[in-house]
């Protein structure tokens, strides 16, 4: 898929996470049905949040770059129960997840939404991270909290979305940590 056939991000588009109208659902969707189900969503006007990532994949000479969910399988749907049903309506969605603690949620995908718009390289990280909690202290990251794991020899600097159990990893030097308290 190019690069302009992927749907944005979120919407609505020029709002933080935080500022989203209504109440967050996590849709459990079926296999590869994430982007489709965010233009579905966009087309109704409902609000969503689908974190993505950019890869750069090679088949001999030729190298191409696709932007991949950092959660496969899961979109982050914002609204009203109207929006909901209308998602639901699209049979792209296995399930849908309810969200018990709204502010946790909020601000984990605050974080993540930091993470996206920063344009910083970033991985899927496919558990929890149980490392010591520390904060960013400069840069365009400056404030933001996680767990610092090492992988593979290096530092590595990880926001947990707990409600999925996974969170986003990048690399970071260690002098731009401190612990937090």
């Amino acid at each position: 898929m190019r690069a302009s056939q992927n749907p944005p991000t979120q919407s609505p588009a020029d709002r933080p996470v935080g500022g989203f109208p209504g109440q967050w659902w996590v849709a459990h969707v079926r296999p590869r049905q994430e982007k489709a189900l965010a233009r579905d969503v966009l087309r109704s006007g409902g609000g969503y949040f689908l974190p993505m990532y950019e890869v750069t994949k090679r088949s001999g000479p030729r190298q191409w770059r696709s932007l991949l969910p950092l959660f496969p399988g899961y979109v982050f749907l914002c609204g009203r129960e109207e929006d909901r049903l209308a998602a639901l309506k699209t049979n792209r969605i296995v399930k849908v997840i309810d969200v018990a603690d709204q502010a946790r949620l909020v601000a984990e995908l605050t974080a993540i939404q930091r993470l996206v718009r920063s344009r910083t390289a970033m991985d899927p990280y496919r558990a929890m991270a149980k490392g010591r909690t520390c904060r960013v202290r400069r840069g365009p990251l400056s404030g933001l909290e996680g767990h610092v794991v090492r992988r593979k020899g290096r530092l590595r600097f990880v926001v947990n979305v707990t409600i999925l159990g996974q969170g986003a990893m990048l690399e970071i030097d260690a002098e731009m940590l401190e612990p937090a308290e």
